[in-house]
């Protein structure tokens, strides 16, 4: 993946270093493995948090003395070049459409920080979206924990994980989060599973879009390889795996972002088809 050179948007909120309120208690493994399946890209914490007593946000305050490190400032900088070309792509592809795409910005934390919305978000949540807010919320950290811990290789993998959160923020926009966040007291969790399913996937077909025209419509060069490696990113982060993972087994009922097959099949069909319009997850007879 060549990205040094590319084109920085700016649309970076950097809150290392700050800290503010209370952070969120966990009763023990149960309610991390919770959190780390239902929040881990891209689900909504507004919604887990108030369901375990977190939901209220905290001010951020306090600017602490951070020191970065070489590391961090690339992958700050690496960060920047990947949102930037999501803007370029969406961007592009909702001119086309004859509308206006509302860029997001990207909110940079270590260990915690404040939301407006969607309660306090902590770094073992993994990288998500919160749609009252329009930000993605990410901490560098998370992408030792690609490689170290869920064994996706390569710089593509963070980009991949950014990608997603973005494809949440595309259907914020187009209203699709509104619209299952209105299923949900209408049907069993059993039942809203298996929407909250269809929508990460459809993330996961969104972050596809992006990565087939990003050669053509930005300054970030991608080969085939980097594909792949999107592929096993997705599929390091099925919720079977990080069932089997966490706890030895998986319970296919609770899954609420869809198989390690179905992510990384979704991710490459948007890049493949690179249509918007073929990602309908909500209609695939297979997900129902």
């Amino acid at each position: 993946m060549k990205w040094q050179g590319g084109r920085r948007g700016g649309n970076i909120e950097d809150r290392r270093g700050m800290s503010g309120g209370q952070k969120l208690t966990l009763g023990g493994i149960g309610g991390v493995i919770v959190l780390v399946v239902s929040l881990l890209l891209g689900g909504d914490p507004a919604q887990i948090l108030d369901q375990m007593g977190g939901g209220s946000a905290m001010n951020a305050s306090q600017q602490g003395e951070y020191q970065s490190t070489p590391e961090e400032d690339r992958l700050l900088d690496f960060a920047d070049v990947v949102l930037a070309s999501t803007d370029d792509v969406w961007s592009s592809l909702f001119k086309k459409a004859g509308e206006t795409y509302p860029k997001p910005t990207m909110v940079i934390y270590t260990e915690g920080t404040a939301t407006e919305g969607c309660g306090y978000g902590q770094s073992h949540f993994g990288p998500f979206y919160c749609p009252a807010d329009q930000k993605v919320y990410l901490d560098l950290g998370f992408n030792r924990e690609l490689s170290e811990k869920f064994g996706a290789k390569g710089e593509f993998a963070l980009a991949y994980v950014i990608a997603h959160e973005v494809g949440h923020h595309i259907q914020n926009v187009l209203g699709v989060m509104d619209k299952t966040n209105a299923m949900r007291g209408k049907m069993s969790e059993r039942e809203y599973n298996k929407i909250s399913v269809m929508t990460e996937l459809q993330a996961d077909f969104y972050a596809g879009v992006w990565a087939h025209h990003v050669n053509k419509l930005t300054e970030i060069e991608l080969t085939y390889d980097d594909i792949v490696d999107g592929m096993q990113a997705a599929a390091a982060v099925g919720d079977d795996h990080l069932q089997e993972q966490a706890t030895g087994r998986s319970n296919p009922e609770s899954f609420t972002h869809g198989t390690s097959e179905q992510r990384a099949y979704w991710f490459k069909k948007g890049y493949d088809t690179g249509d918007i319009n073929a990602g309908n997850t909500f209609n695939d007879p297979s997900l129902k």
